[in-house]
């Protein structure tokens, strides 16, 4: 007669909720983050010793050649773009290049200007 205790078998748990779990996460951080869009153009920022965190919402890019870019417009049709989105309360944020000579930078904010748009925030690195 054996009177040793029976011999159980290992039980496993089902790896399947956790995995539902998983795919349920992965959903909900797809869903609700926010991919930004590539630059148009590299922009090298100038540097400056005191800067604010920008609160523009629309952001009008400008290379070191002059060329404009806002929303996939180029240029004047840029300027035509952004003038029809914005209202004077508007902030535009202006991603200008480094080298970007200050005779063209203040041809677009002179064209900003007569747009309506005179709410302007020059993006800048820290020094």
């Amino acid at each position: 007669m054996e009177l040793s205790p029976p011999t159980r078998k290992a039980s496993t748990e089902s790896i399947v909720p956790m995995i539902n779990v998983v795919f349920l996460l992965l959903i909900f951080f797809l869903m609700t983050s926010q991919i930004a869009p590539p630059d148009p153009f590299d922009v090298t920022t100038p540097i400056a010793r005191d800067g604010a965190e920008p609160e523009a919402r629309a952001v009008l890019y400008a290379s070191s050649t002059g060329r404009l870019h806002y929303d996939g417009a180029e240029d004047a049709a840029a300027l035509n773009r952004l003038q029809s989105v914005g209202s004077e309360d508007t902030t535009v944020l202006l991603r200008a290049d480094a080298a970007l000579e200050a005779t063209r930078l203040a041809e677009i904010l002179s064209d900003l200007a007569q747009s309506g748009l005179t709410r302007v925030e020059l993006v800048v690195q820290p020094q």
